[in-house]
């Protein structure tokens, strides 16, 4: 996909965050936050592969 996602999931500070999923999110879902910062350690074909899951579900 030619667009960075921003889910309140896959930002590093998810776990400490206070404003987790209480930010404004555009219409494709993703957040708009000041505070987000991507996890490198979840990979873009990882995040793929779990929308699709859900979607065929």
């Amino acid at each position: 996909m030619g667009t960075e996602k921003k889910f309140c999931a896959i930002c590093a500070w998810r776990e400490h965050c206070q404003k987790r999923f209480s930010v404004v999110t555009d219409a494709s879902g993703c957040v708009r936050c000041q505070d987000f910062s991507r996890d490198l350690s979840i990979k873009d074909r990882d995040i793929d592969a779990a929308e699709k899951a859900c979607r065929e579900k």
